[in-house]
């Protein structure tokens, strides 16, 4: 085996050199029983000082990689990752890790920065089990996390959703790094083109969202004489919103939507008995005379997109949408 390093990386030489010799065992380079070179020779073949292989050899021991014989050297053990190496399906897992390297360096991504990436996955995999696992992208934080407990509740234990908004993608190394090693990510029609560029590495699709039950109750309770200002922190969402107002509260006629930012909006406040506002609206909270009631106009995922959306990526995937984990264990829960 070649050992050498690559003083450009913005990786420490102990660290590349000890990556170097693990990689070469776990990949059946170095095979159980092979004699490594001494202290000296690698610290002169490497450009290092004797001091860093020996911490590095060190360290290789302490996990069981390598075992120094007094008088003989230093030579791989038959450890785990040796005779895992020795394994002839292993070969098409190195030749998937070697495409997994050449496609990162594609897009740009370092080789530091792509471990990190994988001890990550590696690490969240291990904590929650084989379940698919899916973002939900929204706008507002409190309003992104409803719909992906919504989302999840109709999609059952193997699948996990994460609620995640554009602006923490956009700002968050980490959140970012989550939605683009995501199985899935699921946004608004409106949202998608931008969503598919921040997380290019996940499949994006979209979902209709229809006013919340809790929504269309609160509409259709309310007082037939009542004066209703509808806002939003958005124009282009104002003539939607008033009309699933109007449409689930037919039976109010004074209807007047604006926006948040508008300069005749606490006069309006003044002379409405009812404020609507969309999520992200809340601010409008601070500026309601007593005794204004105040609904909040939310949105809830579509359940006829996630089943015809959704549900068959999941069954793709092979994971089971909630009723058909297994049906024996659905049978008993029924009976209970």
């Amino acid at each position: 085996m070649d050992f050498f390093i690559d003083r450009d990386l913005p990786v420490p030489l102990r660290t590349q050199l000890h990556g170097l010799i693990e990689y070469g065992i776990a990949c059946g380079e170095l095979a159980p029983g092979e004699a490594l070179p001494s202290v000296r020779e690698l610290a002169d073949k490497v450009g290092v000082a004797p001091m860093t292989v020996s911490q590095v050899y060190a360290d290789l021991k302490a996990a069981g990689l390598i075992d120094t014989r007094p008088g003989s050297g230093t030579f791989v053990s038959d450890s785990h990752q040796a005779r895992l190496a020795g394994r002839a399906d292993v070969t098409e897992l190195h030749r998937q890790i070697d495409h997994l390297i050449d496609e990162s360096l594609r897009l740009g991504i370092r080789s530091s920065d792509l471990v990190s990436l994988v001890n990550a996955r590696a690490f969240y995999r291990d904590s929650i089990g084989p379940r698919l696992r899916i973002v939900m992208i929204g706008i507002f934080q409190d309003a992104t996390a409803s719909y992906a407990r919504f989302i999840a509740a109709r999609l059952g234990r193997e699948v996990t959703v994460e609620p995640l908004t554009v602006s923490a993608i956009e700002r968050n190394p980490a959140a970012k790094a989550r939605a683009n090693s995501a199985d899935l990510a699921i946004t608004f029609a409106n949202r998608h083109r931008e969503v598919a560029t921040l997380v290019p590495n996940t499949k994006v699709v979209t979902i209709s969202f229809t006013p919340s039950e809790e929504t269309r109750r609160a509409l259709a309770s309310l007082d037939s004489l009542a004066s209703i200002a509808v806002v939003s922190r958005f124009p282009d969402f104002l003539p939607i919103m008033k009309s699933g107002v109007q449409r689930f509260a037919p039976h109010v006629s004074e209807i007047t939507a604006t926006t948040l930012e508008a300069p005749a909006l606490e006069p309006l406040l003044a002379n409405v008995s009812v404020v609507i506002f969309a999520s992200g609206a809340e601010r409008v909270m601070e500026l309601l005379p007593a005794g204004v009631q105040a609904i909040e106009y939310r949105h809830a995922p579509d359940t006829g997109d996630i089943e015809r959306v959704i549900v068959p990526i999941i069954r793709a995937d092979g994971a089971s949408p909630r009723g058909e984990e297994n049906p024996k264990q659905n049978e008993i829960d029924a009976k209970v």
